[in-house]
């Protein structure tokens, strides 16, 4: 607290003799009360509490617990992406060996103030790292290779088998891991077939459809049958009919022994098929070729196969090309290094004002509405080089992640302030995305004769409602598993059953905040939350310590809570409460409690707040003895 205090030049918040100060706000005895809103014990005493939930997701505080041997069951344990959307992780056990599929971040929400990325909990895979023989990976979107600089040392540093594209995704984001030792990442070819990992293990990869290049599904096969992981997943399909090529891509299940699919369950929610991207592409080609200004064209930076075509569209229409934002750059790097596009028409950002603005295309990140991206620095007329005006067009070629709503209309907002022309998905077919809905999945399904089905990829309505379609399709209820974060789900090896065990693997988020990567302690995230919704109250007071009297008028520091110069009469009573409260407490105390103080105070002060503005501010009593 007191470094961040500092930095921000608010005044430093001091800490008092008797260590941490206590963190607790609310009126004692408010409904409710726990350690957020209530009372304080004095040292010595223990206060439970019910643990405390993220969101709605249930409570997942493991406590120690010891997991059978997996015997002769094959075992399969999701460790993320079965509660969320993102850090996707699973594994495959089988006897002496793990296989490990992914390793995903997921973003930082408002349930997780300061945190900068949230990763899944590898406890499992630490205390068994030495039967880890590889890290597979489907692609090289951050949900599903973000985690690797932070786990792969904790996991043993394993080899890690991937496609080209996915390789070179790894390999620059590890750039700004220079203190890590080198990766062993080992590139699979298109036709390289099974590779074996162990004696009763190998992977093969099998070509589907997403939004990135070299996008693939994992096949573990066991002695018992192939363990078969989709990745994310859609079908490229014209009006509901997929393509040939879509077709041929799964014609190699027909005659594999299918003993557990694991797949996407992302679009699961949404009817019908979705549109084709070669009807995107045609739809933005027209809008290319027609476009009277500067044309802006916003879209995820993770969509390079739409990016490589923007680029095409633009040597086809003889404009130039600008790239705007740090991860547009990095992945146009990977397809310059790749040759998978002329780029010889791709102009500096400086260079902008040598051509007409007709025969310029910017390819922008930002159509989330970050803060400090591309797009919205031309919006709010920070941008250096790009202003906007009323002859510019701009494509959204994305749909709003949810969460992220009022941050796209604030962008909106101040992009129509210029008069530009704007497009989006909503009133155009300009975005398609890379999940299979509802229609694809089910088409996906009887394409892999599977006996046993878990759906991944999604919170758990979304895998509830992909079991429910495995279900319509015929596959019998007691095949199919719907799993929670570190379910533990095993297969008999005469593939006569599937079970979910009893004991869970570890599943509590993990948490990267700086330089620091572990377990987040729930009550740091709750005071962070009350921080941003109720402030802080910071008393300081210095009493004698013979006497226990205050030998000075307290001095109080706000932030978040009230605004002290239009709140004297408030302060001057809460002196007054503070001075009652310690010199009633230490009324013939020999030597003094200092812990016992503290909690007095912030009871007293926290119910008198409460009564006067209704809110709970957290407050954090300083008392030093002299």
């Amino acid at each position: 607290m007191q470094e961040k205090t500092e930095r921000n030049n608010r005044g430093p918040v001091a800490t008092g003799v008797s260590g941490a100060p206590a963190r607790t706000g609310g009126p004692a005895g408010h409904s409710g009360t726990g350690r957020r809103h209530g009372h304080r014990p004095p040292r010595g005493m223990h206060q439970s509490r019910p643990p405390e939930k993220r969101g709605d997701r249930a409570d997942r505080r493991n406590e120690t617990v010891k997991i059978p041997s997996s015997g002769d069951n094959i075992r399969i344990i999701p460790l993320g992406g079965v509660e969320e959307i993102g850090k996707n992780m699973m594994l495959v056990e089988y006897k002496n060996d793990i296989i490990v599929i992914d390793a995903g971040v997921q973003f930082s929400d408002t349930e997780t103030p300061g945190v900068d990325y949230i990763l899944p909990n590898i406890k499992y895979l630490e205390e068994n790292k030495h039967k880890i023989r590889a890290l597979v990976i489907t692609h090289g979107h951050l949900d599903h290779i973000g985690g690797i600089p932070y786990l792969i040392e904790r996991l043993g540093n394993p080899p890690i088998y991937t496609r080209e594209f996915g390789a070179l995704l790894i390999k620059k984001r590890q750039e700004e891991f220079a203190h890590l030792a080198p990766l062993d990442i080992k590139i699979i070819g298109a036709d390289d077939g099974a590779v074996p990992l162990s004696p009763n293990l190998k992977v093969r990869f099998f070509g589907l459809t997403h939004s990135i290049p070299d996008s693939t599904g994992i096949i573990i096969e066991t002695p018992f049958g192939d363990i078969v992981n989709t990745g994310d997943v859609r079908v490229d399909n014209e009006d509901g009919v997929p393509n040939p090529r879509e077709i041929e891509q799964y014609k190699m299940f027909k005659d594999r022994n299918i003993l557990l699919l694991a797949m996407d369950s992302t679009g699961i929610d949404r009817p019908g098929f979705s549109m084709s991207e070669t009807h995107v592409m045609n739809t933005i080609d027209k809008i290319v070729a027609d476009v009277p200004g500067r044309l802006v064209i916003a879209t995820f930076a993770s969509q390079v196969e739409r990016i490589i075509e923007f680029i095409k569209m633009a040597k086809k229409y003889g404009k130039k090309v600008v790239i705007e934002g740090r991860s547009m750059k990095t992945n146009v790097d990977i397809i310059k290094h790749l040759n998978l596009v002329e780029v010889d028409h791709i102009v500096p950002i400086e260079d902008i004002d040598k051509y007409p603005p007709s025969k310029i295309l910017i390819l922008s990140t930002g159509a989330q509405g970050e803060e400090f991206a591309a797009l919205m620095r031309m919006a709010n007329k920070s941008h250096k080089q790009v202003k906007l005006n009323k002859t510019d067009t701009i494509i959204f070629s994305s749909s709003v992640i949810p969460g992220n709503e009022k941050a796209v209309d604030k962008l909106k907002d101040n992009l129509y302030r210029h008069d530009p022309k704007i497009i989006t998905y909503l009133d155009s077919d300009v975005h398609a995305s890379g999940h299979g809905k509802r229609g694809e999945l089910e088409w996906i399904h009887k394409q892999i004769p599977y006996k046993f089905f878990m759906p991944v990829h999604g919170q758990h309505y979304r895998v509830k409602m992909h079991a429910e379609l495995a279900h319509i399709l015929g596959t019998p209820k007691e095949n199919i598993v719907v799993p929670d974060n570190g379910s533990i789900v095993e297969i008999a090896p005469d593939a006569s059953k599937i079970m979910v065990l009893k004991e869970k693997a570890p599943s509590d988020d993990m948490m990267v905040e700086g330089f620091t990567i572990g377990d987040m302690q729930e009550v740091v995230i709750r005071d962070r939350k009350m921080l941003a919704e109720e402030g802080m109250f910071v008393i300081i007071a210095t009493i004698n310590a013979r006497t226990g009297k205050l030998r000075k008028s307290p001095d109080i520091i706000s932030r978040g809570f009230v605004y002290l110069r239009e709140s004297q009469d408030l302060l001057q009573q809460a002196r007054l409460i503070i001075k009652k409260t310690v010199e009633t407490t230490t009324e013939g105390m020999n030597p003094i409690n200092f812990e016992y103080v503290k909690s007095s105070v912030t009871d007293a002060v926290s119910r008198f707040l409460f009564q006067k503005t209704a809110k709970k501010p957290i407050v954090i009593p300083v008392i030093l003895g002299m």
